[in-house]
């Protein structure tokens, strides 16, 4: 029915909406019942569904359907993925109507040629303002197909082996979760491939420019050092008495673990800080070494680990764990 939004309960429904004939542009909201975000970006997608009726909008329940949420690479909710001819074509992670409505409009128009005589350039103004955004987004900016746990391209790789050798401290953008990214980039940068490394918002070149400042030794004058992370990590974990490191924070939990041990520690009374793991890759992947502990959420105390969420319902039911958090065991 025109304006509704269908819901898709099992991976045969997923391709199926992928598939239907009728619609070229297809936007799937991977969701939980336990986020109120998600509830509100509901309400925000059945508002699209009535505005654009030639587009397909899904619901998918992320944990009841893990086997396309893991296929896709969903770790938080809400995320929404667009399709057009069942491909993959952009991404949109968190809670952002703005940002939905605006993807969903683009892609929806087709081409920016239909946009009429004055939206070609207001779009892309505002693609620009965007792009200078991101590569201002850290001193080191590395533009890559992948991240650095897991380049999907040689090139991407060789560049991550390069700056974590000279210990350079540098963020990513994975160029394959946004096609208009990807695309704009390299006009904007008159740069035509990937990987693109910039610092401090400016261009330094591809994988060939960034060898040849390795092999002339310019390259540990160029990029900036970052602290070692065994350092980091615990600076972090010594940051406040009781640490929380875990999927989005205090007032947005990310996952229904992060979401349960937030409910137990609130109710605590206990002062504490959160630590969101989703927005750095190398925390959320060093942390577990450090600790020899695989999964998140972590609760330290002090700066010693005391475990994740079965360990602190243990402890709760136990009445241990008030004087755990106080430090008194």
């Amino acid at each position: 029915m025109a304006g509704a939004v269908a819901a898709a309960g099992s991976v045969e429904q997923f391709q199926k909406l992928l598939q239907r004939p009728d619609r070229s542009l297809v936007v799937v909201h991977f969701w939980a019942p336990w986020a109120p975000q998600c509830a509100q970006m509901n309400e925000v997608m059945a508002a699209l569904a009535r505005e654009h009726s030639q587009v397909t909008f899904v619901q998918l329940e992320a944990e009841a359907v893990p086997e396309v949420s893991e296929k896709y690479g969903i770790s938080s909710v809400p995320t929404f993925l667009f399709f057009k001819n069942s491909q993959n074509v952009d991404r949109l992670d968190g809670a952002h109507a703005p940002e939905l409505t605006q993807k969903v409009q683009r892609h929806a128009a087709g081409t920016a040629g239909t946009a009429g005589p004055g939206g070609a350039a207001p779009a892309q103004e505002q693609l620009h303002a965007r792009l200078k955004g991101l590569i201002n987004a850290a001193p080191c900016m590395l533009f890559m197909k992948g991240s650095p746990k897991e380049p999907r391209c040689g090139f991407s790789r060789q560049m991550v082996e390069i700056l974590q050798k000279h210990g350079v401290a540098f963020s990513s953008f994975d160029i394959f979760s946004d096609e208009e990214v990807r695309q704009g980039l390299k006009s904007f940068s008159n740069w035509p491939t990937y990987p693109q490394l910039y610092v401090r918002g400016e261009l330094i070149g591809g994988l060939d420019i960034v060898k040849e400042l390795e092999a002339s030794g310019e390259l540990d004058t160029i990029c900036p050092k970052g602290q070692k992370l065994e350092d980091r990590l615990k600076s972090l974990i010594n940051k406040a008495p009781v640490m929380l490191f875990m999927k989005g924070n205090k007032q947005m939990a990310k996952c229904g673990f992060s979401k349960q041990i937030i409910e137990i520690m609130n109710n605590t009374g206990v002062d504490y800080e959160t630590f969101d793991i989703l927005e750095d890759e190398e925390v959320r992947q060093g942390l577990k070494s450090f600790s020899n502990w695989p999964t998140y959420p972590q609760l330290y105390v002090k700066g010693e680990l005391v475990g994740g969420l079965d360990i602190v319902k243990e402890l709760k039911e136990s009445g241990e764990l008030l004087p755990v958090l106080k430090g008194e065991n």
